[in-house]
C-alpha cells in the first residue's frame, strides 16, 4: 500500500473510530488521522488482541491492518498494549486539551497516544510522557523523536515531577490519585483518572467490566476537585498507585453502583459516609 492510499486509510479509521463513540470532534479526528499508529508498533505482521486474552497475528506486515478499532500488542508476553483507539478518542475529547496547553501522559508505553497528545495541543504546547518500563520508554523516545513537542521520561508516572499541567492523562489503572497528579494540576486543569480493582485486568468476563473499573474526569477550580463518571474500563495496573485500602474499598463501592452519581473528589476521609460512594484513607469520592 502507497503513503498516499494509508492517509486515505487513516482518514477513514479516525473517522470511524470517534464514531463508534458518537463523538464529534474534529481536532481529535484530525490528530488520528495524521499519526500513522505503525511507526509505535515495532516490526510486523502485528499481534491484535481478542477476547480471553488471545493475539491473532495480521496476515503480513501491511500497516493497513492496524487500521481498526482493535488492541494491538505491544509486549503481548505481559498483556501491555496499544490501548483501542475508540476509547483514547472518547477520553481525550472530554479532556479537551487545547492549543498551547501542557499534557502530561502517565503510562506513555510506546508513544502513540503521546503523538496524538502532540497534534492537540499544537507546536506552542506540550506532552510530557511519562512511562515506567525501560524498555518502552526508549521505544517512546525513538517513535516520538518526530514530535518536538514531546519530551518522554522514564519513571514512576506517581513520582516524577513535572511542571503544572493543563491535562493529566493516566493510561493505566490506579486505586486512588497521587498527591502529585492532584497537586500539579492547574486552575481548570483536567485529569483523567482511571480507577480499577484487582479484577480490572485479570478477569476475563467483560460482560462485567463495568464493576471493575471506570474512569472518572477530575476538574480543579481553585482548590475544590468536581468529579464525574465517564466510562468503564479495564487496563493494564499502574505501578506505584495499587494499595490495599483503597483497592478494597473501591471494589466495595462498584458492588454497591451509583458511580455515575459521584460530583467531587475530596482530599480527605472525614466527610460523611452517606455523601460517599468511596471512602478510603485520606481520600473520597463523594455525591455532592
Amino acid at each position: 500500500m502507497t503513503p498516499d492510499e494509508l492517509k486515505i486509510v487513516r482518514r477513514a479509521y479516525a473517522k470511524q473510530i470517534t464514531a463508534a463513540v458518537r463523538i464529534v470532534d474534529e481536532r481529535v479526528e484530525k490528530a488520528f488521522a495524521e499519526v500513522p499508529r505503525e511507526d509505535f508498533l515495532g516490526p510486523g505482521p502485528w499481534p491484535i488482541f481478542r477476547m480471553r486474552k488471545a493475539y491473532v497475528p495480521t496476515p503480513t506486515a501491511d500497516p493497513v491492518y492496524v487500521y481498526t478499532d482493535d488492541i494491538i500488542g505491544i509486549v503481548p508476553e505481559r498483556h501491555i498494549n496499544n490501548g483501542q483507539p475508540s476509547l483514547h478518542a472518547f477520553l481525550l475529547s472530554r479532556a479537551a486539551p487545547q492549543a498551547g496547553e501542557h499534557i502530561v501522559h502517565v503510562g506513555a508505553g510506546s508513544g502513540y497516544y503521546s503523538a496524538i497528545m502532540a497534534r492537540l495541543v499544537e507546536p506552542a504546547g506540550k506532552v510530557t510522557a511519562v512511562e515506567f518500563e525501560p524498555e518502552l520508554a526508549e521505544r517512546a523516545k525513538a517513535n516520538c523523536a518526530p514530535y518536538p513537542n514531546v519530551s518522554v521520561i522514564e519513571g514512576d508516572g506517581s513520582a516524577v515531577p513535572f511542571d503544572p499541567a493543563d491535562v493529566i492523562y493516566v493510561n493505566a489503572g490506579a486505586t486512588r490519585p497521587a498527591n502529585i497528579w492532584l497537586d500539579r494540576l492547574t486552575d481548570g486543569g483536567r485529569l483523567i483518572l482511571p480507577l480499577t480493582t484487582d479484577m480490572g485486568f485479570i478477569s476475563s468476563n467483560w460482560s462485567n467490566m463495568h464493576l471493575r473499573g471506570a474512569v472518572f474526569l477530575v476538574t480543579r477550580v481553585a482548590d475544590e476537585f468536581h468529579a464525574q463518571w465517564i466510562s468503564p474500563v479495564a487496563i493494564f495496573p499502574c505501578e506505584g498507585m495499587r494499595d490495599e485500602k483503597s483497592e478494597k474499598a473501591l471494589a466495595t463501592a462498584f458492588e454497591n453502583g451509583d458511580c455515575k452519581r459521584v460530583t467531587r473528589l475530596y482530599r480527605t476521609d472525614d466527610v460523611p459516609p452517606e455523601r460517599c460512594w468511596l471512602q478510603a484513607p485520606g481520600w473520597c469520592l463523594a455525591y455532592d
